[in-house]
């Protein structure tokens, strides 16, 4: 029996396809069904209440047509989730254009990584009623702010979020250190080990929030 062995850089790709994602992917929901789910996405949250996510027509939706949107009431501090299924991702990158369409308590949109369940995993998101991004784990169902590099304490970081436009979220996170971009432009780093496996990746909002999600991403950071 012969024995193959793989170079460093090619054990890295092997594992990233046996994980589900070998390259840059990404799903803009133009093929999906109206109204329903995208296919290999579930729906859930974090704490109680039931959300509506679908795909529906949005003529503003930065490519194609169409969108994925969260549009019920949760109470508060409630986390809708929308996860991809069929993806586990340790080290790598996820990426998300968002537009907060409405909420009174919250309009915020945000990427999951490293989920292993409806209450434990890491999000981003970003916030157009406080104007500001955070970094947050959830552990055993209790979301907390994580400190950024070089800073201890405060939330996040403050930067105009705007109402009723498309606005870009990524994370890229290699290790136990996670970097925030907000479109385009680096916002902070954060380390913290609590996750230290693959996951999955998925979508996320709170409360009441109302908003569409577009050509979300997903892979092995550059």
């Amino acid at each position: 029996m012969r024995t193959i062995f793989l170079h460093p850089m090619a054990a890295v790709a092997f594992t990233a396809l046996m994980a589900g994602c070998v390259s840059v992917r990404m799903e803009n929901f133009d093929k999906a069904a109206v109204g329903a789910l995208p296919r290999s996405w579930v729906a859930g949250i974090t704490g109680t209440g039931e959300p509506k996510w679908s795909v529906e027509k949005d003529e503003s939706a930065p490519s194609g047509s169409f969108v994925l949107k969260q549009r019920a009431w949760t109470p508060k501090p409630s986390f809708p989730l929308c996860i991809k299924s069929d993806v586990r991702l340790k080290d790598g990158f996820v990426e998300v254009k968002f537009k907060p369409m409405g909420g009174t308590n919250d309009q915020a949109g945000g990427v999951v990584w490293r989920y292993l369940d409806a209450n434990n995993y890491y999000i981003a998101r970003a916030n157009a009623l406080e104007d500001n991004v955070v970094l947050y784990k959830v552990e055993n169902g209790k979301r907390k702010a994580l400190d950024i590099v070089g800073r201890v304490g405060g939330y996040g970081v403050k930067v105009e979020v705007p109402k009723q436009q498309w606005s870009t979220l990524r994370v890229d996170f290699a290790g136990s250190r996670f970097t925030v971009l907000f479109n385009g432009k680096e916002l902070f780093a954060v380390e913290d080990s609590t996750f230290p496996g693959p996951g999955k990746v998925g979508l996320w909002t709170k409360a009441d929030s109302v908003t569409a999600f577009d050509d979300f991403r997903y892979g092995m950071a550059k």
